[in-house]
C-alpha cells in the first residue's frame, strides 16, 4: 500500500535549478568546466584553512598539534589557489578524476535502489536504475579514452546536471514518504 505525503517541493526546486544549470552548461561548456574547477579550488582553500585552524586550536590546548592536519591544510590551500588561479590545469586534473567520481556516484546511487523499491516507487526505481547503469558505462568510456573526457567534459557536466534535474523532478512528482510506506 502506497501512502502519499504530499508534493516534493524541495525536490521540484532542486530539479528546476539543476535543469537551468544544465542548459547553461550546454550554452557554454568551457565556462561551466572552468566554473566547476574554480568552485573546487575555493572549497579546497576553505577546507585547508579549517585544517590549519584545527591545528592551531589543538596545539594551544595540548602543547603540540596534529602535524598531518597542518600539512594537509597547507597543501589544500596551495592546491585551491592553484585551481582558482590556473583553472586550465584544474581542467586537465578534473578530466582524469571526473570519470572515477562519476562511476563511484552511480554505484552509490545503485546501492540505494532496494530502499526505493521497498517504498513502492517503481517508476523512479527503473528510471534511476537505467540512468546509473548508463552513467557507469559513460564513466568507463571516459577512463578508456581520456580525450573523450577532455573534449566532452563540459557537455557531460551539462548533461549530468540535466539528468539530475530530471531525476529530482521525477522524484518530486512521485513523492512518497519512505517511513509511511514501510508502515503498511
Amino acid at each position: 500500500m502506497r501512502s502519499r505525503s504530499g508534493f516534493g517541493w524541495l525536490q521540484l526546486l532542486a530539479g528546476v535549478l539543476l535543469v537551468a544549470l544544465g542548459i547553461f552548461a550546454f550554452r557554454d561548456p568551457a565556462l561551466a568546466l572552468k566554473g566547476v574547477v574554480i568552485v573546487c579550488g575555493l572549497a579546497a582553500i576553505i577546507m585547508g584553512i579549517a585544517d590549519i585552524m584545527l591545528y592551531i586550536s589543538v596545539e594551544r590546548f595540548t602543547g603540540f598539534g596534529p602535524s598531518l592536519s597542518l600539512v594537509s591544510g597547507i597543501l589544500s590551500v596551495m592546491a585551491g589557489i592553484m585551481l582558482a588561479a590556473y583553472p586550465g590545469a584544474g581542467v586537465l586534473v578534473l578530466t582524469l578524476l571526473f570519470p572515477i567520481w562519476f562511476i563511484a556516484h552511480c554505484i552509490s546511487r545503485l546501492t540505494r535502489l532496494p530502499l526505493v523499491r521497498l517504498a513502492g516507487r517503481s517508476g523512479y526505481y527503473y528510471f534511476t536504475l537505467v540512468l546509473n547503469i548508463l552513467g557507469i558505462v559513460l564513466g568507463f568510456i571516459m577512463i578508456v579514452d581520456p580525450l573523450i573526457s577532455l573534449f566532452s567534459l563540459g557537455y557531460v557536466i551539462g548533461m549530468y546536471l540535466l539528468i539530475l534535474g530530471i531525476d529530482s523532478l521525477v522524484a518530486a512528482l512521485d513523492h512518497v514518504d519512505g517511513l509511511d510506506a514501510f508502515h503498511l
